[in-house]
């Protein structure tokens, strides 16, 4: 009776204290949940709002790059795997503040023997808790490393944020030249109706030999196959862009932007200073220093726990009651932790040396991305103000001339390859510019504009 009684009573004991143990921090646990959810919901709903008032609602079709970036912060799939990252660090940096639970035991001694052993008279019954005491911080450092692992999924998140909205704006600005592709290509082939029927009419006036109508008519074909070409490469550009904004089909016609708008660069010492703040850099910074938070831990367990225990015992053979108590320490003898601590000390080592190269890597490519971008802005411009006029006007004497009679229709022929190629090239030069300028704009983490 007497043991049941100690027993029962012991045991309710330990389960309300380990029950209002548990209640309070599931409290604390959710009140902290609950309020950075709200944080979170808030910033996002501010977010949102903010968006909705900057960036115009799409219209019929049309699609601007702003619209395209907002679209794929919101249903990037790339994104959202990220924000789960983000939220499974949260959960670990619960878990490495919580302390370790308590432990019941009961052992019973003395019984089932022989003489006067036999039975439970002569048992002895004890029933301890015991409890683990962590020492040396151990931790307040694991809570620091975790919480630091944390702020490293949330610049890993800005940062992924930055490569989806470059690959965003460089598919954007892919449609963008294809649809003045598409312009170029059927404006060539309505030109090579034209010159096709102009060289027919004077091939069977007499003025033209029958060749110059066969030349063009194989440039008339050429001419549409191209263009049926420069369509099907546009519709394969709209179904990039519609993934890289987490789409599985285009929702849109076309997209509409600023593509033959040219601007300065900003200076290329401007932008290496930029690369100080920059979030890349920020996160290396948080890397280093989430590797010496973990020297720190390996450190603090060389140093042994503490494990304590208390209860009471029943002498079932007299009735006598006692407490018993007692403590348990590791001896460090062998295991002192050595080798997760050398460990530690080479992360901190191999995550500097990380750094390193990744300074020297990102400065290489921001030369390279800045020289890029400087040489296809130079090459726009002339371009647009030199070479494409002076071949328009070319191509104009001798289109003119050849209805004189002047030129034969091959000369006619070669203007008008050099103004399309012209024309070409000014659109693939202005998506180079683009494309750099975004890149710049990643590398550095701010906008050129």
């Amino acid at each position: 009776m007497h043991i049941r009684y100690y027993f029962i009573m012991t045991v309710m004991c330990c389960a309300v204290f380990s029950v209002r143990a548990a209640q309070a921090q599931d409290v604390a646990s959710a009140e902290q949940h609950t309020s950075g959810g709200l944080a979170i919901v808030a910033s996002s709903q501010g977010a949102g709002d903010t968006q909705a008032a900057a960036i115009p609602a799409q219209t019929a079709g049309v699609l601007t790059l702003q619209q395209a970036l907002a679209t794929g912060l919101m249903h990037s799939p790339e994104l959202t795997s990220f924000s789960w990252a983000v939220r499974a660090a949260e959960a670990r940096e619960l878990q490495a503040g919580l302390l370790p639970n308590p432990e019941i035991s009961t052992t019973v001694e003395n019984f089932s023997g022989n003489n006067e052993k036999q039975g439970f008279r002569s048992a002895d019954t004890t029933v301890e808790i015991s409890q683990l005491f962590e020492l040396g911080g151990k931790r307040g450092y694991r809570k620091r490393a975790a919480e630091l692992e944390k702020n490293l999924a949330g610049w890993e998140y800005d940062i992924k944020r930055l490569d989806v909205f470059q690959e965003i704006s460089s598919a954007f600005w892919e449609v963008l030249a294809s649809q003045e592709r598409v312009v170029i290509a059927e404006a060539l082939f309505e030109l090579a109706q034209q010159s096709h029927s102009s060289a027919a009419e004077k091939v069977a006036a007499g003025k033209a030999p029958a060749v110059d109508e066969v030349q063009a008519n194989i440039v008339w074909v050429i001419s549409e196959l191209e263009y049926k070409k420069t369509k099907s490469d546009f519709e394969s550009a709209r179904s990039r862009l519609a993934s890289a904004i987490g789409r599985s089909a285009p929702e849109f016609e076309k997209v509409e932007g600023a593509f033959v708008a040219l601007a300065a660069l900003p200076t290329l010492e401007m932008l290496s200073a930029a690369l100080v703040d920059s979030l890349d850099m920020r996160r290396w910074e948080t890397e280093i220093e989430k590797r010496k938070a973990e020297v720190k831990l390996t450190d603090a367990g060389a140093i042994p726990d503490v494990t304590i225990s208390a209860g009471p015992r029943y002498y079932n053979e007299n009735n006598d009651k006692a407490l018993v108590a007692g403590f348990s320490v590791p001896l460090p003898l062998f295991n002192r932790n050595q080798g997760e601590r050398q460990e530690a000390r080479c992360n901190v080592a191999k995550a500097e040396e990380e750094q390193k190269a990744y300074i020297l890597k990102i400065r290489s490519d921001l030369t390279e991305t800045y020289q890029n971008c400087s040489s296809a802005l130079a090459l726009a411009v002339a371009l647009r103000d030199k070479a494409i006029p002076g071949a328009q006007q070319a191509f104009k004497v001798m289109r003119k001339g050849y209805r004189q009679g002047k030129f034969s229709y091959l000369r006619v022929l070669e203007a008008q390859r050099t103004l399309f190629e012209l024309k070409q090239q000014y659109v693939d030069t202005l998506t180079d510019y683009h494309i750099s300028r975004a890149g710049l704009e990643r590398l550095t983490g701010q906008s050129l504009q």
